[in-house]
């Protein structure tokens, strides 16, 4: 079972899902890596967008390209156990200070599943999360596609051209 509320990507509400967006000049030299957030029961997004700061509604880097809608039926205590682990992740990570190695957005989400016990597992990591969303995650529509992949397209046809012409 899904989440029972619809997503609305022209209102920026992904009931119970993972968010993603690129992240300028990284994502278009590796395209699987990215800004992530996780999103309450009602949608609402939740990041960690800097030291000390989680956001509401407002990704550091845009909105998102691509979504996963996890199932809230494999979380014990259901709806309530969500949104608890999501605020209860939120709450610590106004606390951390940034580290784009070690300590980051995707370690953020990886706190909120590990507390709320998805899918009765309390293992989640940054690697973990970054395939996830990199083989199940689902772009937005064309915009969302384009937004994640027209750049790294680019710049690979840049560097094949100047390879090509200096060979």
């Amino acid at each position: 079972m899904a989440a029972t509320e619809p997503i609305e990507v022209e209102k920026n509400r992904y009931p119970f899902c993972i968010v993603w967006t690129p992240i300028p000049l990284i994502t278009w030299i590796f395209p699987f890596i990215g800004h992530m957030g996780i999103c309450t029961s009602t949608g609402i997004i939740r990041d960690f967008a800097g030291s000390y700061h989680v956001s509401e509604d407002q990704m550091g880097f845009g909105d998102p390209t691509k979504y996963l809608q996890l199932e809230i039926s494999k979380v014990p205590g259901g709806v309530s156990a969500w949104d608890r682990a999501v605020q209860d992740a939120s709450e610590e990570y106004k606390s951390h200070m940034h580290n784009l190695f070690c300590d980051n957005c995707h370690s953020h989400v990886a706190l909120a599943l590990n507390n709320m016990a998805y899918p009765g597992k309390r293992n989640w990591n940054m690697v973990a999360l970054c395939w996830l969303m990199l083989f199940r995650g689902k772009h937005i529509g064309c915009s969302g596609f384009l937004r994640t992949w027209t750049p790294s397209v680019f710049l690979l046809t840049i560097i094949a051209v100047i390879l090509v012409f200096i060979a």
